[in-house]
């Protein structure tokens, strides 16, 4: 399927670039736009009504977010995303934006091209394909999708789910030519094929299980299936569809290979997604002892001994980027950030907590991860002086909620002597050891005030302020508001 394509990069060779790269692909397109800045990409956006949208997140401002957000949500396009920065926060907004996917600048052309396909194969597919016609007796499409639509019968509902998109088609093929008993039709959507037994059906859950093992005789692609299967309930066909797909999800947590039925609601519970203070010191001191064995203890408590009401899949994601940001800055201690390989490899397990279906493997190949840069960080340190400055400063980073933390805690840390470290410091970062540890501690009280409903006098504590006039004043020093106005301001503009 054609559609029109709005590029938006602040850097004229991008531009151009990604505007080469899909003109000579085989992708089907009407039309390229292009766009320099926020202010041009708006005018362009609501001119061209683009189906798919390539847009750095980097030239959006923190003003202009909720605008962007707002554009996005009405219109809802495509949406691929790129930054230069391969940071938790770039990964919280491409979650919150629902993005197709987020590549990471310097782009390589396979991964380009990749994420060009990807999002013309969903273009052409955002009206679900079938084989044949949509429409089985009184049911059709729109019985699914719209909840104004009644049917005249109850039916229950199986979502069939490969962890490839693209063995979609595969499955709908394969589920129409299996023999299965009082079923009344087949839906094939973009992600999942969707079965209807009739009301009267006992054993759907028998056939299913059945037709899952055969699937598996003939693909080596794992399978999940999940049956709303309320015989007594009196929600539409839609709602039904809608607390199936919500139930899909489930595999992040279990897996594939598995059937799942049920005939309740699901509801995720509310889990903090970032490292509060003490976890975030908690992590510094695992990975400065090189302790893996307490971090995949961690790792398996936090993640993996999760039982039911689950926390929202989105949640879980950002918190284990939140748990990288600690290990980015691990690496950038041994200067590991500037080896390729390491780097390719943290790009790696930044895609995989994005986009990976399982929370098991992300986590293992987490673990794998830290044990490299483990290895890593041993050798650069018998080959390398390492740079007392940066581990002082991912010292404070991790200790800064202690109120009692002084310039000679840090110096012994990294084994010097505390004036001459003084000077080091200052040379250094130009800013003195209490204003680099005022500015921490500020930045994470921001983000305290805006993500949390805590009072600003547990906020002081939490940061390492034991009065909280006093974290008060040097609020209003740094930013020129107090930090009541300060989370009124950002409310104001969610």
């Amino acid at each position: 399927m054609e559609g029109k394509w709005l590029i938006a990069d602040r850097d004229l060779n991008e531009r151009e670039g990604l505007k080469w790269l899909l003109k000579t692909s085989s992708i089907p397109v009407t039309d390229i736009t292009l766009a320099s800045d926020f202010q041009e990409f708006i005018l362009k956006f609501e001119k061209e009504c683009p189906d798919i949208v390539l847009m750095e997140l980097d030239m959006i401002s923190k003003g202009e977010w909720s605008t962007f957000r707002e554009l996005m949500q009405i219109y809802d396009p495509i949406l691929l995303l790129t930054s230069a920065e391969a940071t938790f926060e770039r990964a919280r907004m491409a979650i919150d934006m629902q993005a197709l996917d987020l590549m990471i600048k310097p782009f390589s052309t396979t991964k380009v091209k990749t994420a060009f396909q990807k999002a013309s194969r969903n273009l052409g597919r955002s009206t679900p394909f079938t084989n044949g016609s949509n429409t089985y007796k009184d049911l059709s499409y729109e019985a699914l999708f719209l909840p104004q639509v009644s049917t005249t019968e109850n039916y229950n509902l199986a979502a069939f789910q490969t962890e490839s998109v693209e063995m979609i088609s595969t499955l709908h093929s394969f589920l129409t030519d299996y023999s299965f008993n009082e079923l009344h039709g087949s839906f094939a959507l973009t992600d999942m094929v969707i079965l209807l037994f009739k009301e009267k059906c006992q054993n759907s859950s028998e056939q299913c299980q059945k037709a899952m093992r055969k699937w598996e005789e003939e693909f080596s692609d794992p399978l999940a299936i999940v049956i709303f299967n309320d015989r007594n309930s009196t929600k539409s066909l839609n709602q039904k569809y809608l607390e199936t797909r919500k139930m899909l999800e489930f595999t992040y947590y279990k897996g594939y290979r598995q059937l799942v039925e049920f005939e309740h609601s699901l509801n995720w519970i509310h889990m903090d997604p970032f490292l509060d203070p003490p976890e975030q010191r908690d992590w510094v001191d695992m990975l400065t002892a090189l302790d893996i064995e307490n971090i995949k203890k961690w790792l398996y408590d936090e993640f993996l001994l999760l039982k039911e009401p689950y926390p929202a899949p989105g949640l879980v994601r950002i918190r284990l980027t939140s748990i990288l940001a600690q290990i980015r800055r691990y690496m950038k201690t041994y200067q590991l950030n500037e080896d390729s390989t390491y780097e390719m490899e943290y790009r790696t397990i930044f895609n995989s907590i994005l986009y990976d279906t399982v929370l098991y493997r992300t986590v293992q190949n987490l673990i794998l991860f830290i044990q490299k840069i483990f290895h890593g960080a041993e050798t650069m340190s018998e080959s390398l002086i390492q740079d007392p400055i940066a581990r002082g400063i991912s010292f404070m980073e991790g200790h800064f909620s202690n109120k009692n933390l002084r310039l000679e805690d840090v110096a012994n840390y990294v084994d010097r002597n505390p004036s001459y470290f003084s000077h080091l410091f200052i040379t250094k970062t130009g800013s003195s050891f209490t204003e680099v540890l005022a500015g921490i501690r500020l930045k994470e009280a921001k983000r305290l005030l805006i993500e949390t409903r805590k009072p600003v006098k547990e906020i002081a504590l939490l940061v390492g302020y034991q009065n909280a006039n006093y974290f008060s004043r040097m609020f209003r020093e740094a930013y020129d508001m107090s930090p009541r106005e300060f989370r009124m301001q950002k409310m104001n503009k969610m």
